[in-house]
């Protein structure tokens, strides 16, 4: 950071005022993401440019970075957007719902199984929003409300953002910090995420029923956390760190099929009186769209598969869950065969951008290429080719046409049905990354980070740690770029102070940059366009950030505690 750049209270505040404005239009005023999204752009560029130093064209760069930065979203959107459809028009997600009750008509259970124990398997392999993607309409066809189907896999999978996808997260973070050791700050990571992971499990059986479905589902949760949590754990002492996530999760995956022939689970209770997440039919709202669309309470609106019947002339599960094998197939495949990865990688798209500097002395260096990506391993493409999979399977089995017979109604068209959801989306994408960019090229987030280190004391940093990671995952939209944008300072802060263990705080930078992926607006953008309710992402916020903060405060307290104690890691 350069010296010119002021870190005190005034500077702070204003860097504050873009987030502040940003949270209050979604939460408060429950605007839509666009609407949101364009108020706090436009309040960064205003302090950038009038209190930073930043110049206009300078502010240009910056910001068509952040249009660059969304094109990698948006090629997650628009094809998410069609694998939605080419699964929805064929009766697919209400294939799963008939055939997976099949096996056990146990709600509760197959809301855990779906949206903390699949999803977290999606997220070992394949990142980048795309289990959030997948995971929100498998929740809608089960009949959870759509509000819930966005944030309970929100939060299902926050702990398994930094050793999933591979560990992207975690090379990042060892490639920007020279650690004093990456065994023990491994280690520490694996005590960390174990938190969120645990208290996820209660937290969606807590949403699901509160106390009584927690009480029921426990003996679930202990299980499927010993696997998660304490699997990663041993994993990153006994193999490569960045695999640790696929072990826990694939264990944890195999493990429902015992838990689904336990007789606690394997049918429907009446142990859970009010069944909070769960739609039980459409209300009298008015059908204002002619689509089969009405009010749920406190869920957002429910389409029209939660009011579809059953039919036996469904498909069958196999091919319903064909498109989700598929992209997990090729997730993995691509990711594990390092020369096939290799190959596909190498063709990369990228744009080059000049240096740019602000009047208070803040410097980002020419990047030639910025920020390029490979198309053919990009999630975009996965989602295509499993829609693409699905779609002439489908049409040559009949079920396109079987399914226009069972519906009431003509159904919209398929280009209009995705970019109805999609300009929206679109729009809110490109305006958080675009001020997401400005505030990092202007210094704003530098400044509400040092301002945070410079009245931190050894304690109150250690627990505060987490949250400086939580809000890199928020600004970016990716523990990943946390990491790299973060995890320098905090060393350095750690150091500077004295009393702290490096592993512990380097570990609380990723464990804040997992959490704050609940809250990251690219991911909640993403469930809210799957789940066809966007606008709504307030909504799916005031369910999500209490969860972000009490989760971050227990890590917080965690690392304070075990650095006192001296372990993992010597302060």
């Amino acid at each position: 950071m350069s010296a010119l750049l002021p870190v005190n209270a005034t500077y702070a505040a204003l860097a504050l005022l873009p987030l502040a404005l940003l949270l209050f239009t979604l939460v408060v005023l429950r605007w839509r993401a666009h609407e949101a999204a364009s108020v706090g752009m436009f309040a960064a560029a205003g302090v950038a440019v009038a209190a930073y130093g930043l110049p206009v064209e300078a502010l240009s760069v910056a910001s068509a970075k952040g249009v660059w930065d969304a094109v990698f979203v948006l090629y997650v959107i628009l094809p998410a957007l069609v694998f939605y459809h080419v699964i929805d028009r064929a009766d697919g997600f209400e294939a799963l719902r008939t055939r997976i009750t099949a096996f056990t008509d146990n709600e509760l259970f197959l809301v855990l199984a779906f949206g903390w124990v699949f999803v977290s398997f999606m997220q070992s392999i394949s990142g980048f929003g795309t289990p959030i993607v997948v995971v929100a309409p498998l929740l809608l066809a089960l009949g959870v409300k759509p509000v819930y189907s966005v944030a309970i896999p929100l939060i299902g999978h926050a702990w398994a953002n930094t050793f999933g996808t591979l560990g992207v997260a975690w090379l990042a973070l060892v490639q920007v910090t020279e650690m004093e050791s990456v065994a023990v700050t491994a280690l520490a990571l694996g005590v960390l995420l174990w938190i969120p992971n645990l208290v996820a499990g209660f937290s969606i059986a807590w949403i699901y029923g509160r106390m009584e479905a927690v009480r029921y589902a426990a003996p679930m949760i202990l299980i499927v956390s010993l696997i998660h949590g304490g699997g990663q754990l041993a994993a990153v002492t006994v193999i490569p760190p960045e695999f640790a996530n696929f072990f826990a999760a694939t264990v944890g995956l195999l493990a429902l099929a015992p838990l689904a022939a336990w007789d606690r689970y394997a049918s429907a209770t009446d142990a859970i009186e009010n069944r909070l997440v769960m739609t039980e039919g459409l209300t009298p709202a008015a059908d204002v769209d002619g689509d089969g669309t009405g009010a749920v309470a406190d869920g957002g609106v429910a389409t029209a598969a939660d009011a579809a019947a059953p039919d036996d002339d469904l498909m069958s599960l196999p091919l319903a869950a064909l498109p989700f094998a598929v992209l997990a197939a090729i997730a993995l495949v691509t990711a594990v065969v390092t020369p096939l990865g290799d190959a596909l990688g190498s063709l990369q798209v990228g744009l080059s951008f000049p240096e740019i500097a602000t009047g208070l002395g803040v410097v980002t260096e020419a990047a030639a290429p910025y920020d390029p990506f490979a198309p053919l391993t990009h999630p975009g493409t996965f989602l295509l080719a499993s829609a693409l999979v699905a779609f002439l399977v489908y049409r040559r089995k009949g079920h396109y046409e079987a399914a226009v017979n069972r519906a009431d109604e003509p159904r919209t068209g398929f280009s209009r049905a995705v970019l109805a959801t999609a300009i929206p989306a679109s729009i809110a994408v490109v305006s958080f990354l675009v001020m997401a960019k400005v505030m990092d090229h202007s210094g704003q987030v530098l400044v509400l980070a040092e301002s945070v280190a410079s009245v931190a004391t050894t304690n109150t940093y250690g627990f505060l740690s987490p949250l400086i990671g939580s809000l890199g995952a928020f600004m970016t939209s990716s523990n990943t770029a946390s990491n790299i944008l973060f995890g320098g300072l905090q060393q350095q802060t750690a150091a500077q102070l004295g009393g702290l263990s490096e592993p512990l705080i380097l570990a609380g930078q990723s464990a804040g940059g997992a959490i704050g992926n609940a809250i990251s607006p690219g991911n909640v953008i993403l469930g809210t366009t799957a789940a066809g309710i966007v606008g709504r992402e307030g909504d799916v916020l005031r369910v999500t950030i209490p969860w972000v903060a009490a989760v971050g405060a227990l890590v917080g307290l965690a690392i304070v505690s075990l650095n006192a104690a001296g372990l993992l890691g010597v302060a």
